[in-house]
């Protein structure tokens, strides 16, 4: 075959990938009209390059510069470069490791900085760089083999250590000089701050290890002689090794860059969204900025769609009360509740009821404050109450839509409430939260708002509480006995377990010594029935429902939690701390 010839990139940019190997020299015409052909034959399902590599007509190499020129990308040899120290500096090495690329120029007149990639398909990298690091990033592409070892070589140590940054930082003379400032520090130094190395750097390790340790939130804490950074793991705050107190206005400022938020306003409360991939996967930041008496408190919420499985048997439901929650979701109306605190899954559940249900011949529309996960199918509303965009404003105008299944966010109000009902009772399934303790606690609740005790029973079909407890760790998971004092907070006796196993987490790698990893949610269901009815027409107790629906087979939060115990996945622990011991 002929020498490759490499014409410039912007007569390769768009063209099919036949014609770029013809105008590299390496290919006849009637080559790739026979490789066409080979690929209709195998029913188009192999790509064409593939079959170009397979018929040994081209090296991987030269499948890789068309490649890259086809998306208009130059490609360059990477073990012919020799990198400056200051800008392989530019990207720390985890990062550098999770993106796959390596800097190689940086043009600082333009803050322009040029990566090497493995392949034209990692365009991610280039948007995320920009948004993590603030560089205007150019891309160019390289052998894959060539950059796994240039990583090696360039980058030794995988993880850069939070010490050692943070060391750095306070040694940083462009950040000391703002020490004691506070809000006497202008727009250009603030804009300053927010672009030093040392801060991107900071939060993008601190970003990252939260995301790898599937962290669900981080925060940033400013206190009167200290700055805070903790973060939420299955429902419990770790905190991280402190920074110094006098970036507390360079990582909100840097924050704020990257979630497209006003620098200039520090008196107002903001809110934002950071898009990423990270590790190949999609990962949203929700951005909270709250002015405090010492500074900006920031936390940022970790919406991983990667680790959220949005099924009803992942939930950790059992099998009959899968079965339950299948029976009332898939009613023709009615309203269906999800109620508990903050943090218990409530969104998780009523997601994962709606992607059961969510088809083609089936409208959903829902209403959040804020929208938690993108999924398709779904039309997915934000509330924006300071403006006017209240749940029930938003319903109202939901129901001229023609939808056959709403979610309503939450039921905060009688009047949110009244469109509900009026949403169910002209034929449509309505799904909401309420936070209340219990599954018979939400009818107080409801009546509480004002809704008429007939309106509740004519479409409320039914009411899951639910709790998130840990799960152990399976790889530390250790035998043991409880003692006569942790069974009493359970309230059993030691003859009620009998020979029933218990366990407990001891701590290892894996778990990063807690004894868990991840949560497994525990379930209250109460379906309504003619004799919870007639008891909510005649204003019932709570107490009496609770007992009424026990006997209609309703399982409580602490016998759930029970059985989970039983079955050597949570700890009693867990279960005492979120669950409430039924009234007697």
């Amino acid at each position: 075959m002929a020498t490759t010839k490499i014409p410039p990139v912007i007569e390769l940019k768009g063209r099919t990938l036949g014609r770029i190997l013809i105008k590299m020299g390496l290919l006849t015409r009637e080559k790739v009209h026979e490789c066409l052909a080979l690929q209709k034959e195998r029913g188009g399902k192999v790509k064409l390059g593939q079959i170009l590599l397979e018929q040994n007509l081209i090296k991987k190499r030269d499948l890789q510069i068309a490649l890259a020129g086809q998306r208009g990308m130059e490609f360059v040899d990477i073990e012919t470069l020799e990198i400056p120290q200051e800008v392989l500096d530019l990207i720390p090495a985890q990062m550098a490791r999770n993106y796959r690329v390596i800097p190689i120029a940086y043009d600082k007149s333009r803050n322009r900085l040029t990566i090497v990639i493995g392949s034209p398909d990692n365009f991610r990298a280039v948007d995320d760089l920009s948004t993590l690091m603030g560089f205007t990033v150019e891309a160019k592409v390289t052998d894959d083999d060539a950059l796994s070892a240039a990583l090696d070589k360039y980058y030794k140590e995988e993880e850069s250590s939070l010490n050692e940054l943070i060391g750095e930082i306070e040694s940083d003379a462009t950040l000391t000089q703002f020490q004691g400032r506070d809000q006497s520090i202008d727009l250009d130094d603030l804009k300053e701050m927010a672009d030093s190395t040392g801060v991107k750097k900071l939060l993008n390790l601190v970003l990252l290890q939260a995301i790898r340790d599937k962290a669900s939130d981080i925060h940033f804490e400013p206190f009167e002689n200290e700055y805070k950074m903790r973060y939420r793991i299955d429902g419990v705050l770790y905190e991280m090794v402190p920074p110094p107190k006098h970036i507390a206005m360079a990582l909100s400022s840097r924050i704020k860059v990257m979630a497209q938020l006003d620098i200039a306003e520090r008196r107002l409360p903001q809110d934002g969204r950071i898009p990423l991939i990270v590790g190949g996967k999609p990962v949203d930041l929700r951005v909270s900025i709250l002015p405090t008496m010492f500074g900006e408190s920031v936390v940022l919420r970790v919406l991983d769609r990667s680790q959220v499985d949005l099924r009803l048997d992942m939930l950790g439901l059992r099998d009959t009360e899968l079965k339950m929650i299948n029976q009332l979701v898939h009613k023709p109306n009615g309203i269906v509740v999800v109620t508990g605190p903050t943090g218990s899954g409530k969104t998780t559940t009523l997601y994962s009821c709606l992607k059961d249900l969510n088809d083609i011949e089936t409208k959903i529309i829902t209403t959040e404050n804020p929208v938690e996960y993108d999924i398709d199918g779904l039309i997915q509303v934000q509330i924006r109450p300071e403006i006017g965009l209240t749940f029930a404003k938003c319903l109202r105008s939901i129901l001229r839509q023609d939808p056959d299944i709403v979610m309503v966010g939450e039921v905060r109000d009688l009047e949110t409430a009244e469109i509900s009902i009026q949403a169910s009772l002209t034929g449509h399934l309505v799904f909401t939260t309420l936070h209340t303790n219990d599954a018979p606690g939400s009818i107080a609740r409801l009546l509480d708002l004002g809704v008429e005790p007939f309106l509740i029973t004519a479409t409320l079909e039914g009411i899951v509480a639910q709790r998130l407890v840990r799960r152990i760790c399976t790889n530390c998971k250790t035998e043991f006995r409880p003692s006569e004092d942790q069974l009493m907070e359970l309230g059993l006796m030691p003859e009620d377990v009998g020979d029933k196993t218990f366990y407990y987490g001891k701590g290892c790698d894996q778990c990063n010594n807690t004894g868990f990893r991840g949560r497994t949610g525990l379930f209250e269901i109460m379906v309504m029935n003619d004799e919870l009815r007639d008891l909510i027409m005649n204003h019932a107790s709570t107490s009496v429902l609770r007992d009424a629906a026990k006997r209609a087979g309703m399982k409580t939060l602490r016998e759930n939690g029970l059985s989970v115990i039983y079955d050597g996945i949570t700890t009693i622990e867990e279960v005492v701390r979120e669950t409430l011991a039924a009234e007697e």
